[in-house]
């Protein structure tokens, strides 16, 4: 029997106004938190995760993880929010490798309880991807350079 591996897609819309922040706001920390997305994971063309997030911070918590990346090593992702602090069930979303051949993501507020198997280096490319996407779609529509901004968003890491 063949299996079936999963498949999982992102989408974010930023629902913060274009000019809710500018360069100049590098340091302003109210404001970088203030800047919202629509955050969606589908696995299988299924809502797995919906939320509006402070799309900045989950940014910054995907950068420091990709920094972390070896050949040799995948360390787990966790993505944590300095407006949450409830987090004894496990964090916002997180990506669990299994072994060195498969990976999980969990998520505290996940629309299903299903827990989807990705091969490791498919879903390490896909959070890489999301990482430069993000990255790029938030220097384009807020017209920002986030090597200014990348320290001095808050992040949260338990």
């Amino acid at each position: 029997m063949k299996q079936i591996a999963n498949k999982i897609d992102f989408e974010y819309e930023f629902t913060s106004n274009k000019e809710a922040i500018s360069n100049k706001h590098r340091k302003d920390v109210p404001s970088i938190l203030a800047l919202d997305a629509l955050f969606v994971i589908k696995v299988n063309d299924e809502v797995y995760f919906r939320a509006e997030i402070a799309i900045l911070e989950f940014y910054k918590s995907l950068f420091k993880w990709k920094e972390t990346i070896t050949e040799d090593h995948i360390r787990e992702f966790h993505y944590y929010t300095i407006e949450y602090d409830d987090y004894k069930n496990g964090a916002i979303l997180s990506l669990l490798p299994c072994s060195d051949k498969q990976a999980t993501i969990q998520s505290i507020w996940s629309e299903s309880d299903t827990h989807h198997l990705f091969n490791l280096d498919y879903i390490v490319s896909k959070f890489c991807d999301l990482e430069r996407n993000l990255r790029r779609d938030i220097e384009h529509y807020f017209d920002i350079n986030l090597n200014s901004f990348i320290q001095h968003i808050p992040y949260y890491c338990l």
